[in-house]
């Protein structure tokens, strides 16, 4: 059996691969302390999450969680605590770009996770879809929250209530991905923007992130007071100056995330 996450640093960009299709506790947890690892991981400047054959993640592995609902069933969704909310909250707060390269199907969880991340790259053979409620669940993984602010919340509704899959080219309609690919390009189309984004101004990236996340829940006037100290913190980095100096002299600026 493959490892329930295998992780790859290739230069500046690390890639987590989901070993198996369906979410089990050795999956979870594995991913949730890949996550820290590459996130605490200074040499690492951009991620790729990424699934295994045609699957990129189906969700919660069932026949696991039914054992569970038969054993311990008061404790029976523990893991979206344990689990779900922590890998959630890495990909949303690391200070650096996550790309999903969906690789294949992507429901669930696994479509929560999709949403997290900053940028998805799409296989044009992909179907995507919330599942939840089909099983007599409501949203886990932020999909309550990434969802209606990636397609709105009617649409959102839509698909949380008649949680029927839906093919890559809506997802590509509705804004979800900018990138719908072959099936076998996928990683590589994800590696090469990986490859960019790594060389690119990270600690721009970051502040970038948490404002966009922050404006989420907040008023013009709040975003307003959030974007000045950023631009302070930023003004005062070699890449900005750097930069500047680069633009002025029409050279490529070199970052560094310093």
């Amino acid at each position: 059996m493959s490892e329930p996450v295998s992780t790859t640093i290739d230069g500046s960009v690390a890639t987590l691969t989901l070993g198996q299709p369906a979410l089990n506790v050795a999956v979870k947890e594995a991913l949730r302390d890949a996550l820290a690892a590459v996130a605490a991981d200074r040499s690492v400047r951009a991620v790729i999450l990424t699934g295994t054959g045609s699957t990129f993640c189906v969700g919660q592995d069932l026949a696991e969680h039914a054992a569970n609902l038969e054993s311990a069933p008061e404790r029976s969704l523990n893991t979206v605590d344990e689990h779900y909310n922590p890998i959630v909250r890495s990909i949303v707060s690391m200070p650096k770009p996550v790309i999903a390269a969906v690789n294949g199907t992507c429901v669930g969880a696994g479509f929560g996770f999709a949403l997290a991340c900053d940028l998805m790259v799409l296989s044009n053979q992909a179907k995507l879809g919330t599942a939840f409620t089909g099983i007599g669940l409501t949203c886990d993984s932020g999909l309550s929250w990434t969802l209606q602010r990636a397609v709105g919340l009617s649409r959102a509704r839509r698909l949380v209530m008649l949680p029927m899959p839906f093919p890559a080219t809506d997802a590509v309609g509705w804004g979800l991905a900018a990138e719908l690919v072959a099936p076998d390009e996928v990683l590589s189309v994800a590696t090469q923007l990986a490859v960019g984004l790594a060389a690119g101004p990270t600690a721009a990236y970051a502040e970038s992130k948490a404002l966009l996340d922050h404006a989420a829940s907040c008023s013009l006037d709040q975003a307003l007071d959030a974007e000045g100290p950023a631009q302070q913190r930023l003004g005062l980095t070699q890449d900005h100056r750097g930069a500047v100096k680069s633009f002025l002299a029409k050279e490529k600026p070199r970052f560094t995330g310093h």
